[in-house]
């Protein structure tokens, strides 16, 4: 299918780790990462760069927080994730032996699948990784293959936060990926989609362009969710994600990466720790062996059917050139769905024959010129912020206001020479409630997804604060040092 221009697809992946090293292990630890680094991130990274080497601009929007940018580029946590591939490959090995020596040739396939896929990932990450994250998102940045969206030092939901604590997280988390890739974003991706009134005036005090709403905070204003809006009195503009081409790929309920012939991410081999069995079907118990091929031709089809289901969309949406906004975490692009770096370069791929051309937010966004007042919204349950303020999440947003209060009239305290020079007690303080504050921990919760990890992982940030606060206060000359947000400047808060 070849025809004139229909619209513009927008892709935005947000990547996302919440937790910074040393804390736990799978589901929802260390593990964790090493799989998306291996899993999503290489692959993804690895695409993109072949096709701005043919000269491909535009492709996507992509967003990287701060916590995972620095774990991407800290030299002890490069050399453990070259240590965890390697360990892929020689479980790969051992499952091969193993096969070979039972007779078993299906488990003997797997075993090579797995090999050279390991074997593949090492080459990615010694020849583009060994200087970290930054190192290899840069190129893409420079290119024009990506934009590269910024955001605040930690995932927390800005709504909740006073708003001192809120300027120091975005100025702090600007500040980070501007010296990590050599570009001071545009346009940020808010943590949950979160909006309130007046936050476009948070955005724009800070040089932030745009932004991503969930579909139905625009659509609540019968506007249309195809075309970029500027928001309140602002020169901020609103950009809205299409659920309907979003829930093709991934919702609460369905998506492609449920189909049966999909490497089953639920499932793995216990003896080798690894992903051998496809979806088969949901109620199964006996998952039945991998099928790489035909996992092949079912992404060709998942991405014809997205890619016509997205001009359809544009054709009805009545708008001269639409803009179709999908966004999703990136790690459903390999680590949750294993196919999925195929299928997302298969659409950018062939996008073109469908008459849609993939652009980014950046290059769309001066075209906005109607205003619009937002109400409040999120990407969350019921599109509002009930996730963050029931129950027990509401427990935890009042713990950390009290928490921010208490580090504000800390840091209002000290004398003024700390307001000039950089003081590391000062900055491991903030850094550890910035950590606090993080809105996974009452997501997880409330959803029951590792909710005992959430309540521990929350707990400790929160009693060590209470510590740091104390120990400050009977010893003021008391020091403490935290490396893992660097660009965490307290001074912010102490004028």
């Amino acid at each position: 299918m070849t025809g004139p221009r229909v619209g513009r697809l927008a892709i935005v992946l947000h990547s996302h780790v919440p937790w910074l090293l040393g804390h736990g292990v799978w589901p929802v630890g260390e593990e964790w990462l090493r799989q998306a680094w291996a899993h999503s991130y290489l692959p993804l990274v690895a695409m993109l760069r072949e096709r701005a080497e043919r000269g491909r601009t535009g492709l996507l929007t992509l967003g990287v927080t701060p916590v995972l940018a620095a774990q991407w580029d800290r030299p002890a946590s490069i050399t453990e994730q070259e240590r965890w591939i390697a360990d892929w490959a020689t479980r790969a090995t051992g499952k091969g032996l193993s096969a070979q020596a039972a007779g078993d040739p299906i488990a003997a396939q797997d075993a090579k699948r797995h090999f050279h896929a390991a074997k593949a990932a090492m080459e990615e990450f010694t020849q583009h990784w060994r200087a970290g994250g930054s190192a290899a998102i840069r190129p893409l940045v420079d290119s024009g293959a990506v934009e590269l969206l910024g955001g605040p030092a930690t995932h927390a939901f800005t709504p909740h936060l006073l708003e001192p604590i809120a300027d120091l997280a975005l100025a702090s988390g600007l500040a980070d990926t501007t010296v990590r890739t050599g570009a001071r974003p545009r346009g940020i991706w808010a943590p949950e989609c979160a909006y309130v009134p007046g936050l476009e005036r948070h955005y724009q005090r800070h040089g932030i362009g745009h932004f991503v709403v969930d579909g139905p905070t625009l659509a609540s204003r019968h506007l249309s969710i195809h075309r970029p809006y500027l928001v309140g009195d602002t020169q901020v503009v609103a950009f809205a994600r299409d659920l309907d081409v979003t829930y093709r790929v991934w919702s609460p309920r369905s998506g492609y990466p449920g189909n049966r012939w999909y490497q089953d991410f639920h499932d793995y081999d216990h003896e080798w720790g690894l992903h051998s069995s496809r979806v088969t079907r949901r109620s199964s118990e006996s998952k039945q062996p991998y099928q790489q091929q035909r996992a092949r031709e079912q992404v060709r089809i998942d991405a014809d059917d997205f890619l016509e289901v997205a001009r359809t969309r544009m054709v009805e949406s009545n708008e001269t050139d639409p803009v179709l906004v999908v966004a999703y975490d990136t790690e459903l692009f390999g680590h949750w769905w294993h196919e999925g770096p195929q299928f997302l370069a298969t659409v950018l791929d062939s996008a073109h024959s469908y008459g849609i051309q993939t652009t980014t937010l950046a290059a769309v966004a001066q075209e906005a010129t109607e205003r619009v007042d937002l109400p409040a919204g999120t990407w969350g349950s019921g599109k509002d912020s009930r996730v963050w303020e029931d129950g027990e999440a509401g427990t935890l947003r009042d713990r950390g206001r009290a928490a921010s209060y208490a580090v504000l009239e800390y840091l209002r305290g000290l004398p003024p020479d700390t307001r000039i020079t950089r003081r590391p007690t000062s900055d491991a303080i903030v850094t550890e409630l910035l950590l606090a504050l993080a809105s996974d921990w009452a997501f997880m919760i409330t959803k029951d997804s590792a909710a005992h990890y959430a309540r521990g992982r929350s707990s400790d940030h929160f009693s060590r604060l209470g510590d740091m606060l104390r120990t400050v206060h009977h010893d003021p000359a008391a020091t403490f040092r935290d490396d893992r947000l660097p660009f965490v400047d307290a001074r912010r808060l102490g004028r």
